[in-house]
């Protein structure tokens, strides 16, 4: 789940992290409300889940209640880069003396947490690493030790920032990656972390994606959810609990598992054709599951043809085939379908389909002729 700046705001103040005083709103007399609360000057920010907010015009800074006004009646409603602005952020603005960035995620490769910091913040750390990679400190976390005071002072000064940030970026850093760790983040960053020139450090943006599987730890989050961008496919299939991406394509997929839904999604390009979403329903394939699956897929109008494949592992073929049997009773099908199945008790499911193989449910024995059949009848609904 990726946080609008304001919810990672209040995500890091929650950790003791300084964050600047502000709220949120999404009209215009309530901004002005905020800002005669928080103190002028303010900066009036866009809240969208994507970046480019000051380039687009989303990021103001206001003298006066008048220009406050004007600013955000100008913001809200704003599209950037096809996010319309529903929520503006008010916050006290911020006297700067220099810029940094830092940031944690998990280094894959390394099975090891991920810190990084550098004096050159405020820009692109794609950027940064690009034109200049030795301006960016890193260090490797192990889980089990985590960051001692010791090595997070280390990092702060093998990545030159000023001296007189130095107590200050420790302090915040050691909060960071406890925020990052307790509050089960993917990614916590701060861009621009700021020195004041009253030698305080300060996170003046903030960047948070959270684990969307350790939810079950943190109650609160159902409110980060609830503001997650989600078009009306994909809203109705996370009502039902469904891995969805809403793609452009005309071949509908269902797969169980993230890896053979990838993979699916794969070889549909690979024939030729084009996915009209990632669905995966997990491990299990029963008829409450497909159904839902399937009537997500058929609710989306560009959707010709739809692809089901399945690979039983503890999910027995014959339970799959019922599933889908059954599933098709309650759902009106609009599209022709095409399964692939195979794993555990593959012969006996494809025993039970066979009775019921008709032009709207065909069968293929291996993915790749699956995908090819589905491209076909998907580019035959699109002529007609």
């Amino acid at each position: 789940m990726d946080l609008l700046e304001y919810q990672g705001k209040q995500f890091f103040a929650s950790y003791g992290i300084p964050v600047s005083a502000g709220e949120a709103t999404g009209t215009v007399d309530e901004a002005v409300a905020i800002a005669d609360r928080v103190g002028y000057p303010v900066v009036v920010k866009a809240q969208v889940h994507t970046g480019g907010r000051g380039k687009a015009g989303g990021v103001k800074l206001a003298e006066n209640a008048d220009e406050c006004r004007t600013h955000a009646a100008n913001i809200l409603g704003l599209d950037i880069k096809g996010h319309i602005v529903n929520t503006i952020w008010i916050e006290n603005a911020s006297d700067i003396a220099e810029e940094y960035y830092a940031s944690f995620t998990l280094d894959r490769s390394a099975k090891q947490h991920l810190g990084m910091l550098s004096a050159e913040g405020g820009v692109e750390i794609e950027s940064v690493a690009e034109s200049n990679p030795e301006a960016i400190a890193k260090i490797h976390i192990d889980p089990v030790v985590g960051l001692t005071p010791d090595a997070c002072r280390a990092w702060v000064e093998a990545a030159n920032l000023n001296p007189a940030a130095t107590e200050g970026a420790v302090d915040i850093l050691t909060k960071l990656y406890t925020a990052y760790v307790e509050g089960d983040a993917d990614l916590v960053e701060i861009n621009p972390l700021i020195l004041k020139p009253t030698g305080e450090v300060h996170a003046l943006d903030a960047k948070v994606s959270l684990d969307g599987n350790a939810t079950f730890e943190h109650p609160d989050y159902e409110q980060y959810d609830a503001t997650q961008p989600r078009d009306e496919r994909e809203e109705a299939a996370h009502a039902k609990g469904l891995q969805y991406v809403g793609l452009d394509g005309s071949v509908g997929v269902i797969a169980n598992g993230a890896g053979l839904a990838m993979s699916t999604v794969d070889v549909v390009n690979q024939v030729g054709g084009s996915p009209a979403n990632f669905l995966d329903i997990g491990g299990g394939a029963n008829a409450d599951v497909m159904a839902g699956a399937l009537e997500v897929i058929n609710n989306d109008t560009a959707v010709k043809s739809i692809f089901i494949n399945i690979f039983g592992g503890i999910t027995r073929g014959e339970e799959v085939a019922n599933g889908i049997i059954e599933a098709m009773k309650r759902v009106s099908i609009s599209s022709p379908i095409v399964i692939r199945l195979d794993g555990t008790n593959a012969n006996e499911g494809r025993a039970i389909l066979e009775p019921h193989l008709n032009e709207q449910l065909m069968m293929e024995s291996t993915m790749l002729d699956a995908a090819r059949r589905a491209v076909a009848l998907a580019a035959t609904g699109d002529a007609n």
